[in-house]
């Protein structure tokens, strides 16, 4: 009987693809990295069939809850092309936490899903590194997750990521208020770089530059253009949350994600009202002037795709506004005023002035 006939009933999982034992050490290998992200009400111990999280030892009273699921897009595609795996992780609790925390929302905690061709724990524990990173940035637990090996849906080595997590505000502290004004000035909050949206276009241009991801990055030259492309997403979280409590004065908070300034701003206004944007007052970090000149971007492309230096928006009054840039600079934010809410019947909400420094 040849080794074909003796095997014929006889295939295993491995063989199919999956490799149950890899699962099982990286699960080993990532269980320091998550019981560090433990806080009041989780203990950040995962092996279970789901986890918990116990809001009366969190301190809330009577709390709504809130949550946000988001992914990181194809900047993936860079972590993977560059074999660095350690920051991207952060992106994908970043792009979670901040859209919580402009709902005047504290991110609680955090699960993520893992999928990839064929596991490699190495790479895999490299990535949770980064997401349990961004939940202690965020001050929330990572309390479970799960990581899928589907051989023939993804290629061996590559792998996408998606991110869930909670957050809680005590009932009537939400965001935004409703009672915006004519006047009242809209604050904006530097990033970090590109953070995760518009990476389609941004590889396409690298594309175009003919720069390989280990040439130096010709915006920032003491690193390569890999690492300086992974940089990772501002988490806003501790800042904006304190900013909230204490001194109550944030009227509305905006994530400028994809869709850039024209798209972000108008989910967090009511009816009739607008805002006019100073593009002037932006404070544009060399990777966008980069962006701009090699893939002839236009202004108006720029401002609808990137963040263009501003990965978070703030509403608050005339009077408010020294007080609440104030207290966030002194949380180690960089704010400056980008405009004033106005009226707008109509289309577009979003107006500018002044031009961007590319």
């Amino acid at each position: 009987m040849t080794d074909t006939e003796k095997r014929k009933n006889g295939l295993t999982y491995a063989e199919a693809g999956v490799d149950i034992d890899a699962g099982n050490r990286m699960v080993d290998m990532i269980k320091p990295l998550v019981r560090a992200t433990a806080r009041p009400g989780a203990d950040a111990e995962i092996g279970g069939f789901g986890g918990l999280f116990d809001l009366k030892a969190a301190g809330f009273k009577d709390p709504v809850l809130v949550a946000a699921n988001d992914g990181v897009g194809t900047k993936i595609k860079i972590a993977i092309e560059t074999g660095k795996h350690d920051t991207i992780g952060i992106d994908l609790v970043a792009m979670c936490v901040n859209d919580l925390v402009v709902q005047g929302a504290e991110p609680l905690f955090f699960l993520d899903y893992f999928a990839t061709g064929k596991l490699s724990p190495e790479a895999a524990a490299q990535v949770v590194k980064g997401i349990a990173l961004g939940c202690k940035e965020a001050g929330c637990a990572l309390i479970g997750g799960e990581t899928a090996e589907m051989p023939g849906l993804y290629a061996d080595g590559d792998y996408d990521l998606a991110g869930f997590s909670v957050g809680a505000a005590e009932r009537g502290t939400l965001l935004p208020r409703g009672d915006l004004k004519v006047g009242d000035v809209v604050l904006g909050l530097a990033s970090s770089g590109v953070h995760s949206n518009g990476y389609s276009l941004v590889r396409k241009i690298v594309e175009l530059s003919g720069l390989a991801w280990d040439a130096p990055a010709p915006f920032k030259p003491e690193v390569s253009l890999g690492e300086a492309l992974l940089e990772p997403t501002r988490i806003y979280v501790k800042s904006l949350i304190a900013a909230h409590r204490a001194t109550g004065t944030i009227k509305a908070l905006a994530h400028i994600t994809g869709g850039g300034f024209v798209d972000n701003i108008p989910r967090v206004l009511p009816e009739g009202f607008g805002v006019e944007v100073d593009l002037s007052a932006v404070p544009v970090p060399p990777v966008f002037g980069w962006l701009a000149k090699v893939g002839g971007l236009e202004q108006s492309e720029m401002v609808r795709t990137f963040n263009c230096g501003i990965g978070m928006v703030a509403v608050t009054t005339a009077a408010d506004a020294d007080h609440l840039i104030a207290t966030l600079q002194a949380s180690g934010e960089t704010v400056v005023r980008l405009g004033q809410v106005t009226e707008a019947a109509a289309e577009p909400r979003v107006t500018f002035t002044g031009a961007l420094s590319l």
